[in-house]
């Protein structure tokens, strides 16, 4: 087994709860009430669903065990349970003051950041990246799609208040790389010659080239090109996070990304979802 880790975000944690908690310092009084791409929370819903994160994370370290999960037999009965429990906690948040929330969020993050470090990136999570279709999945990829969680949402309040400022390659490349694996999963019932590629492109200095290919009976991605691109997507960056943390409709995003060779080949990446919903 190599011991190079593939996507590397644990050096990233500290960094972005800092820029967090510097952004939750400057926000007004209603700025915390703005409307986000999340739907039906506002900037300080999305701030206490991330204190959630750290805290349940925390938790789970002390090997606390809460009521127990109930029975679940399928993708979207998972879903449903985390939509519950996410709503259960922003709902008992409304009556914490965003003072309080911030420091809480200090707190915790400086925690979680020293817990996420402690990890062995190569022994299995505790919960697999099931968004990416595994049923286990090692620590490095665990942790990698907690920095993608912390990554969007922040990047929700941050366009919420006209405060951007974690597009640059550092913290957005980790990012989207991660969300880049759902695309086997994504594409697993897509039915292709053998050696088909497909190339995506997320445009700007923070994206890149990823390429799947058609081996034997499923996809896989490639670090390189062996071949000429059967079809290639190219999506910009700030269509591309929205469109896989479901922040805007598959139609939006085709229409403002452009799509070369084979048409039908690049549809379904417009599907692609890589959080929990």
């Amino acid at each position: 087994m190599s011991n190079e880790i593939p996507i590397q975000t644990v050096h990233l944690f500290p960094v972005l709860d800092q820029m967090l908690i510097d952004l939750l310092k400057s926000l007004s009084p209603d700025d915390w009430g703005k409307p986000t791409l999340a739907q039906l929370w506002n900037v300080k819903d999305i701030a206490a669903h991330l204190l959630d994160g750290n805290v349940r994370a925390l938790s789970s370290k002390h090997q606390f065990a809460n009521e127990g999960l109930p029975d679940i037999n399928s993708y979207q009965d998972l879903v449903n349970y985390l939509n519950e429990l996410n709503a259960t906690w922003v709902k008992s948040m409304k009556r914490v003051s965003p003072q309080m929330l911030t420091q809480l969020l200090q707190v915790t993050g400086k925690q979680y950041s020293e817990y996420i470090a402690s990890l062995n990136m190569f022994e299995t999570a505790r919960f697999s990246v099931a968004w990416a279709g595994e049923e286990q999945s090692l620590n490095w990829f665990h942790v990698a799609r907690e920095y993608t969680e912390k990554w969007h949402h922040q990047q929700q309040i941050r366009e919420a208040v006209n405060k951007q400022g974690i597009m640059h390659r550092e913290l957005f490349y980790p990012c989207i790389a991660t969300f880049m694996c759902a695309l086997p999963h994504t594409y697993r019932n897509v039915v292709a010659q053998e050696d088909t590629l497909i190339e995506i492109v997320i445009s700007g200095d923070g994206g890149g080239n990823w390429y799947l290919q058609k081996d034997g009976n499923k996809w896989v991605l490639k670090a390189d090109k062996n071949k000429q691109s059967d079809c290639e997507i190219t999506i910009n960056p700030d269509i591309a996070w929205k469109l896989f943390t479901k922040g805007i409709s598959p139609e939006f995003a085709m229409n403002n990304s452009k799509i070369t060779g084979n048409i039908k080949l690049g549809e379904p990446i417009f599907n692609m979802v890589s959080v929990m919903a």
